[in-house]
């Protein structure tokens, strides 16, 4: 009985992954369809979840997601261990670079970045808090990808092979491993133009002692700006502020 509940909530929390940038409104008809679920299991799983704040009707029958989901977004900012202790450390980094200041992290197979810290003349980035940005595009993503063990990183290299060779990165798995060992070595990554063409960044792992991977710290400007720099003066600062972040992570 306990196992059929659980089965049935998770079916219902399902409801939520249809919700995207590219589909923001959905019926109730067209979750039960998208769902291949009962028209009354449906219209309950709805009515539940309007109850509890996570989805919210709109104009003409369609649901978008509720105002409840803002709340749990804050509750996150303020329980996020490295946000907490990160934050100071961002605002330092961009008042002594004037670049962008970026934390991101891996959420199953999504990467999202988790806070921006805007310098005095913001560069334009499209993607921000909460919006998945490409797994094999930039510089944080290639730093995370490359701290994972062998088993998660071939795991990725065969869940992903179309987005692999859209990205340009290696389709042979050996090359593939490789390619991510020398990033992994080398402890930091730059980027050019690879997710916006105008943006070029570096970043580095955010890794505790026993290896596990909190996130990537990155630093974002323009191509131009990012010539004029000494890299490995910068690159330096950020691996130092990384560590200085995650020294203070129980």
């Amino acid at each position: 009985m306990k196992e059929k509940a659980s089965s049935s909530l998770a079916r219902m929390l399902s409801v939520l992954d249809l919700f995207s940038e590219q589909a923001p409104l959905w019926t109730a008809e067209a979750i039960i369809e998208a769902l291949q679920v009962s028209a009354p299991t449906g219209y309950r799983y709805v009515k539940t979840l309007v109850e509890a704040g996570l989805l919210q009707r709109g104009t003409d029958s369609h649901y978008h997601l509720g105002a409840r989901i803002i709340v749990l977004d804050h509750c996150i900012r303020m329980g996020d261990p490295v946000l907490q202790q990160g934050l100071p450390f961002m605002a330092e980094l961009v008042e002594k670079t004037g670049f962008e200041c970026v934390i991101s992290a891996l959420y199953g197979a999504q990467l999202v970045d988790t806070h921006r810290e805007y310098s005095k003349a913001p560069a334009t980035l499209s993607y921000g808090r909460g919006r998945p940005r490409p797994l094999f595009l930039g510089a944080a993503p290639k730093v995370i990808l490359a701290c994972m063990g062998s088993v998660a990183l071939r795991r990725q290299f065969a869940q992903h092979p179309k987005e692999i060779a859209a990205a340009g990165l290696p389709t042979d798995w050996d090359a593939f491993r490789r390619y991510f060992a020398a990033i992994r070595k080398a402890g930091y990554y730059f980027s050019e133009g690879e997710l916006e063409s105008t943006l070029a960044a570096v970043a580095v792992p955010l890794q505790k002692a026993d290896g596990h991977v909190l996130g990537a710290l990155s630093l974002v400007t323009t191509v131009s700006r990012m010539a004029m720099v000494d890299r490995r003066k910068l690159t330096d600062l950020v691996k130092r502020t990384a560590q200085d972040i995650v020294s203070r992570i129980p």
